[in-house]
């Protein structure tokens, strides 16, 4: 594992970060790729093979694929030896996860039941829950999902209104309520329920099929067709008291720590989804001819292939930097450990803000592919003959699940503050003195520095500012309400975001550099210099924005002045670059680095 040293969750903004300290695809071992060749092949065996059954939702379709996987070793990576699994790191999950998603509808099956579906019995599960239901589900034998959201209650999982009551003997809690847009509830096994306890106590429950499980039609989806969706019903379902997962009234906690890890899976999963349509449109351009040469030889095709590239690129970083940054907290954990559970989800919260930023920046990435594959297929992309069409639909729904982005985003700064006001984080002590630092004379002294991406690395330095600064402002001005100003998160969120993606993709430039040399580097050199380019550009809209929001009159004049030193930069040659970039992989005729 590249990453020697544990770092606290969000420290990116104040301190620098050693490439060889970032964990990145290229460090991958060979058993690592051996997994990934395994969930490669099952891929194109077996998941494209059977595609057009699973869109139909012929029965039994998907799960034949669950068990198959299951056979494979597919579904027991996170599952601890112990219990029939495997007990892998979160970068070879992360791996055969992105790997996955390029299965379309399959890639939600497969997640729901590997992620949201299994982890919480790993975490939260007793010793007897383990030994009864583990082994089963690492082999796919047992196909399970997660029941949390309801008509009434998404986003605000807790208003949820599901009950359980202990019945008068003591043996059993009788659940009644329904929930709604459960992934595999169709055809599952085992159902993890959240209901309350007497109306109030929210809880966690593990109810199989038989105990009084009933659902509703298929959904009809916009895409993801093959994958099951429905609403599952309890009407007076008795599930036996040693079916409580987890503790009373602490249900939340499974809830929102699973979330968190469905979060990077999800991330990378869109990294995954994004490559295939990328890949697609590039087979596509290279064979469609127009005026007598190929479509990928116009300028404003290979403009889509190099943001696409570049986008992707930023994502992928981002990806296995936080793979990395959660196995170096994680794999110290004695998975005998009493509070296995307890120290693992303690990591994992550690790093929940990169986990949402992860999955906001690769959802929109994905978003962003999907679109302009469509574009460069014409009216064909609009055809269900051609793949474009359901790239196109099965992508939107990643923005929705796991959390929405308008909610990660609004957790993304919210979690950073909090840890901050406790001292865990010094970010508000930074704030104070880059405030102070602005309205000084500025410095136009050379730091020396030289070799590849010096520019870029002042960029990245400036986001930070720009961050810390911000989340200052917001708090000095809004004080307790700032929850409430959705629209002045969400803009700092962005800022986040670019700023670790943007740190991510030039810490992984600069790894592969030192070990490639900088002539064999210099694709994702200019990927690097692209999107740093274009993420300032970014950033200075969000942060005039910010700055109008919690300042006025002569304050505000001078905020400006000063903040303009952090968000000034000299535009490079996009245009061309973006020409070299796009010739780079039409050359390659796939996203390969």
């Amino acid at each position: 594992m590249a990453v020697d040293a544990i770092r606290k969750g969000g420290i990116f903004l104040v301190e620098d970060t050693d490439p060889q300290d970032v964990f990145t695809p290229e460090d991958f071992s060979e058993e690592q790729r051996m997994f990934a060749q395994t969930a490669e092949d099952f891929l194109h065996n077996e998941v494209l093979d059977a595609l057009d059954r699973t869109e139909a939702q012929e029965e039994g379709a998907m799960v034949g694929l669950l068990k198959k996987a299951g056979k494979l070793g597919l579904l027991m990576i996170d599952v601890p030896e112990k219990y029939n699994g495997l007990g892998l790191d979160k970068a070879t999950s992360m791996l055969v996860a992105e790997v996955v998603s390029k299965g379309g509808a399959f890639a939600t099956s497969f997640g729901a039941q590997v992620g949201i579906g299994t982890l919480p019995i790993v975490y939260f599960g007793t010793e007897e829950q383990k030994q009864k239901y583990l082994p089963g589900l690492a082999t796919g034998e047992t196909i399970s999902c997660y029941c949390l959201t309801e008509v009434g209650s998404g986003s605000d999982a807790l208003a949820a209104r599901a009950r359980a009551e202990l019945s008068e003997d003591g043996k059993y809690y009788i659940l009644n309520g329904e929930k709604t847009f459960i992934s595999n509830g169709g055809f599952a096994d085992l159902y993890i329920v959240f209901a309350k306890i007497d109306g109030d106590k929210f809880s966690c429950f593990l109810v199989e099929k038989d105990m009084g499980i009933t659902f509703g039609a298929e959904e009809k989806k916009m895409g993801i067709k093959g994958s099951s969706t429905v609403q599952v019903y309890m009407e007076n379902t008795k599930v036996p008291v040693e079916n409580l997962l987890g503790e009373i009234g602490k249900g939340h906690k499974i809830a929102f720590n699973i979330l968190n890890v469905g979060r990077f899976k999800l991330g990378v999963g869109c990294l995954g989804g994004a490559k295939l349509a990328f890949d697609s449109a590039m087979e596509y351009a290279n064979s469609r001819q127009q005026f007598g040469k190929p479509i990928s030889s116009f300028g404003m095709i290979k403009n889509k292939f190099a943001e696409m590239a570049a986008q992707i690129y930023a994502v992928d970083a981002t990806s296995y930097r936080t793979a990395g940054l959660l196995d170096a907290v994680l794999e110290p954990i004695d998975k005998d450990d009493p509070e296995f559970a307890i120290k693992t989800m303690a990591g994992v919260e550690e790093y929940a803000t990169e986990c949402s930023i992860l999955k906001i920046k690769g959802s929109e990435v994905l978003d962003m592919v999907v679109d302009e594959v469509v574009q460069i297929h014409g009216g064909y992309g609009y055809l269900a003959d051609y793949p474009a069409e359901r790239y196109y639909r099965d992508a939107r729904v990643a923005r929705i699940y796991e959390g929405t982005n308008e909610i990660n985003r609004m957790l993304t700064p919210g979690m950073l503050l909090k840890r901050a006001l406790k001292g865990d984080l010094p970010l508000l002590a930074a704030a104070k003195k880059l405030q102070e630092e602005l309205l000084e004379v500025p410095s136009f002294d050379d730091d020396g520095s030289d070799g590849p991406l010096v520019t870029e690395k002042t960029l990245i330095d400036n986001a930070k500012k720009v961050s810390v600064l911000m989340l200052g402002l917001a708090a000095q001005k809004f004080g307790e309400k700032l929850h409430d100003e959705q629209g002045v998160l969400g803009n700092i969120a962005d800022i986040m975001i670019e700023t670790y993606a943007m740190e991510s993709a030039y810490l992984r430039s600069l790894k592969i550099v030192a070990s490639r040399g900088e002539d064999e580097a210099q694709t994702v050199i200019d990927m690097t210099r692209l999107y740093c380019n274009n993420a300032m550009g970014r950033i200075d809209l969000w942060t005039r924005e910010l700055l109008a929001a919690t300042s006025e009159g002569d304050e505000l004049r001078t905020m400006l002045v000063a903040g303009r030193r952090l968000v000034k930069y000299t535009p490079i040659d996009s245009l061309h670059l973006r020409l070299k970039i796009a010739d780079a992989f039409i050359a390659k005729g796939k996203y390969v680095i």
